[in-house]
């Protein structure tokens, strides 16, 4: 198996927001399979809304927040987080007005896409150029209680 792909190792600091990611994963996922059943698009719809508001808004903030300003301003890739934030934001935001399933599949490619960058290109780099401190300074503010929200209860994503 010369091919296979092996799990990205990431440090300790930035293990918080690798764990969000894969929720976010799941989030994609959820979406993809509801379109692939036939699942209303008002329901996929308002799941979006509820993903923004219990999770991905304040993710984006903390990374924008907390871990960008350790970062060069100027660097490519904050710059690419920055602007890949704001094109999710906005498509987000214009599903909540018009549901539409192919709005609903840009939008699960754009999240995939981005957390794929994330992890593979923004986070490695980012742990080579902050120092120790300011990698803990990251983790001490990422790791501090989130508040809990409910799961959506309404599991469209499995078949009936």
């Amino acid at each position: 198996m010369a091919n296979e792909v092996k799990p990205i190792k990431r440090s300790p600091q930035l293990t918080p927001l690798s764990k969000e990611h894969h929720d976010s994963l799941l989030f994609v996922w959820k979406i993809r399979q509801g379109l692939k059943n036939g699942t209303d698009i008002k329901l996929i719809a308002q799941f979006v809304q509820w993903f923004w508001e219990t999770h991905l808004q304040e993710h984006f903030t903390e990374e924008e927040q907390i871990l960008a300003p350790q970062l060069p301003p100027d660097n490519a890739m904050v710059l690419q987080m920055k602007e890949e934030h704001q094109n999710i934001e906005a498509l987000i935001h214009i599903n909540e007005g018009i549901a539409d399933e192919a709005l609903l599949a840009q939008l699960a490619n754009a999240v995939n896409d981005h957390i794929r960058f994330e992890e593979r290109e923004l986070f490695p780099f980012a742990e080579k150029a902050i120092p120790a401190d300011k990698l803990n300074f990251v983790f001490e503010h990422l790791s501090k209680e989130k508040k809990q929200c409910n799961s959506w209860e309404n599991e469209f994503w499995l078949r009936q």
